[in-house]
C-alpha cells in the first residue's frame, strides 16, 4: 500500500463529500484508540471544520489520557480542528436509574447503552454546527465480523477507513506519526468497567480475521489454530449479519392492496 497515496484520497474524498452534502465538515468521537485517531487525522486533513470530542464514560485514565493527548496534538498541529470532553457518566448513571433493574444488569444491553449514548450526543453536537458524523470502523469490524454496536459506534454519516484492515490502519497510523502510546495499545471497544480488549471479546486477533475474511482455500490442509480462527470468523459473521446488511424490509404483494 501507498501509505501517502491512500491518505490524500482519503482526505480528498472527505473534503469533496462534506462539500456535496453541504455541510461544514466533520464531527469524531475520540477513544484514545488507533482508528479515531487515524480518523480525526485524516478528517483534518481534508482542511475544513473539524470538532474532536472525547465522551469519557466511567473511562480508564490510560484510554482518557490517550484521547485527550491526541486532541491536544490534532488541535496544535492543524488551525481547522478544534476539541471537546463531555462526560457522560452522570447522564449514563442517569439512564441506569431509569430502566427496569434487570435491564440493567444485563451486561451487554448496557455496554451497547454506553456507545449508544455517545453516538446520541455526537449527533447532537454535529447537527447544531452542521457536522457530519465520522465513523471509525475498519473492514474487519464492519464487514468481516460486525464488531460494533447497532446504532452506537455503527450510526454514522460516513465512514472514512472502513475499506482498510486494522493491519493497514494501523501502517497509516504509523505514517502520519500517531502518538506511539496508541501505536502499541491493545485494541478495546471501552464499554466495559472491566478491561475487556477486542481480542478477548472476540477470540482471535485482527492479522488472524484478516486472514479468515480473505481465505479461499483447502479447509483440509489449515492448522488446528486457523481452524479455530476461521470457526470464530464464520461464528461472528454469521450471528452479526444484521448489522452489517441493509434493514429487512417486509414487501407487501400488490394485489393485497
Amino acid at each position: 500500500m501507498n501509505s501517502s497515496t491512500v491518505v490524500n484520497y482519503i482526505s480528498t474524498w472527505l473534503k469533496e463529500y462534506a462539500t456535496s452534502a453541504n455541510q461544514k465538515g466533520y464531527i469524531i468521537g475520540i477513544s484514545g484508540g488507533i482508528d479515531s485517531a487515524l480518523t480525526s487525522t485524516l478528517c483534518a486533513m481534508a482542511g475544513l471544520d473539524v470538532l474532536v470530542v472525547s465522551l469519557p464514560l466511567r473511562q480508564r485514565k490510560e484510554e482518557y489520557d490517550r484521547a485527550n493527548n491526541h486532541m491536544i496534538w490534532l488541535t496544535k498541529t492543524y488551525p481547522n480542528v478544534r476539541s471537546l470532553d463531555i462526560d457522560l457518566s452522570a447522564a449514563f448513571s442517569q439512564i441506569e436509574n431509569t430502566l427496569p433493574t434487570d435491564v440493567v444488569a444485563h451486561k451487554l444491553a448496557m455496554a451497547n447503552t454506553r456507545s449508544r449514548l455517545r453516538m446520541t450526543t455526537l449527533y447532537a453536537l454535529g447537527q447544531a454546527s452542521g457536522l457530519l458524523v465520522a465513523g471509525t470502523g475498519n473492514k474487519i469490524e464492519d464487514f468481516g465480523v460486525g464488531f460494533f454496536t447497532k446504532y452506537g459506534d455503527g450510526g454514522v454519516d460516513v465512514s472514512p477507513i472502513a475499506d482498510l484492515t486494522k493491519t493497514q490502519v494501523r501502517e497509516l497510523a504509523i505514517y502520519l506519526n500517531i502518538d506511539l502510546a496508541i501505536l502499541t495499545a491493545a485494541p478495546t471497544d471501552g464499554l466495559w468497567d472491566e478491561d475487556r480488549t477486542d481480542e478477548q471479546q472476540m477470540g482471535a486477533s485482527y492479522p488472524e480475521l484478516e486472514w479468515a475474511m480473505e481465505f479461499t482455500g483447502d479447509e483440509n490442509n489449515l492448522k488446528e489454530r486457523e481452524k479455530e480462527v476461521l470457526a470464530i470468523y464464520r461464528k461472528l459473521n454469521t450471528i452479526n449479519k444484521h448489522k452489517m446488511l441493509p434493514i429487512p424490509v417486509c414487501l407487501i404483494p400488490k394485489e393485497l392492496f
